[in-house]
């Protein structure tokens, strides 16, 4: 089998070049690209609980906290105790980061069209129908 001809070799090398575009795009921030969703996803839902956060982001739990440990040590991030369960803790975006995710968000937007630039409409959106599908399909998912 070629491997132009393996599905599995052919995702890897388009995952590749699609968390290096990004990496690239968002490096001029001074943060990864993770790092860059994570804020992103904040943005959308400001103090959501960890476990949230990781559900969410599709995260482990050993990946979610030292992702977030670095964001909290470049002030992006606050951890509090939750009110209503002290087990959990609600992360919230400081007014840096409130600032920060505010760019990822737009740098990522704009990675995203940049990236998809050759492609039509039609091709797009049949795009991530596929990888939706996929994703739903998959031995293991």
């Amino acid at each position: 089998m070629l491997e132009t001809d393996c599905i599995f070799f052919q995702l890897a090398k388009v995952h590749q070049l699609a968390n290096r575009f990004l990496s690239q795009k968002v490096s001029e921030l001074n943060i990864t690209s993770v790092q860059a969703m994570v804020l992103g996803f904040l943005e959308k839902e400001d103090q959501i609980t960890s476990s949230e956060l990781g559900k969410r982001t599709e995260l482990d739990s050993a990946t979610l906290t030292g992702l977030l440990d670095r964001l909290e040590a470049t002030g992006f991030i606050e951890r509090k105790g939750n009110p209503g369960d002290r087990r959990s803790i609600h992360i919230h975006l400081t007014k840096k980061g409130k600032a920060m995710s505010g760019k990822a968000t737009r740098v990522i937007a704009e990675s995203n069209l940049e990236f998809l630039q050759g492609l039509t409409l039609t091709e797009k959106q049949d795009l991530h129908g596929i990888i939706k599908k996929l994703r739903l399909l998959a031995p293991g998912s």
